[in-house]
């Protein structure tokens, strides 16, 4: 025979389930657009320094692709691409990828590209290198970013694209030259896409595509 108390007790306790159930489901609907907008000004404000000043039309995020892997650009993880236009021509793509050869592992990196093939700006967003030595790739540590603004596959040409202890064009850092190659590395293959698939980049359904 059932004891009442614990019946009672077991009822309560859905009721009680119940209701907190209720009321964060109630709580998420009236915070979801929020939540969402703050995601999306969040995103804009890692975006816009990749920009140095171009002029766009629109939302930084408002017109995205993620290139699902394997996709040609630096890294095996998925790459994402903003688009930018004004007046519905296009203007730069940002694109968020993966630097394969930390000296620590994986760097992810946004890199702005203008419609000419000119990088607008780097940073990064990811890593795990050695604090004082390969973490000066990070804006708020060093310059060293900085020097890519401006650069593209012209300038310097395409075998500059190394450190200068290699007979390239780019600083490295002060005690680590590995971290600097992968990220120099990664941004001349993010070029090389761009120069190449240029048209298809700006063409593709802003959803995802392979």
């Amino acid at each position: 025979m059932s004891n009442p108390s614990v019946l009672k007790n077991g009822l309560t306790l859905a009721l009680i389930a119940g209701v907190c159930s209720g009321l964060v489901a109630v709580t998420y609907a009236f915070t979801e657009d929020k939540i969402e907008d703050n995601r999306k000004a969040f995103l804009e404000q890692k975006l816009k320094p990749a920009l140095s000043g171009l002029f766009f039309e629109g939302d930084v995020t408002e017109s995205v692709v993620t290139l699902k892997a394997p996709h040609g650009l630096p890294g095996k993880d998925d790459a994402l691409i903003y688009r930018l236009y004004a007046s519905g021509e296009p203007v730069a793509a940002l694109f968020i990828v993966t630097a394969r050869n930390g000296y620590s592992g994986p760097i992810r990196i946004l890199l702005g590209v203008d419609i000419s093939g000119v990088v607008t700006g780097l940073r990064i967003l990811e890593h795990s290198e050695t604090p004082g030595l390969g973490d000066k790739i990070d804006e708020d540590k060093s310059d060293w970013v900085q020097q890519f603004a401006g650069r593209s596959l012209e300038d310097p040409a395409i075998d500059g694209w190394q450190i200068r202890n290699d007979g390239g064009e780019f600083d490295q850092l002060t005690g680590a030259s590995i971290t600097p190659r992968a990220v120099i590395q990664a941004v001349r293959e993010t070029l090389v896409y761009f120069a190449e698939n240029k048209e298809q980049v700006f063409a593709m359904p802003g959803d995802s595509a392979q």
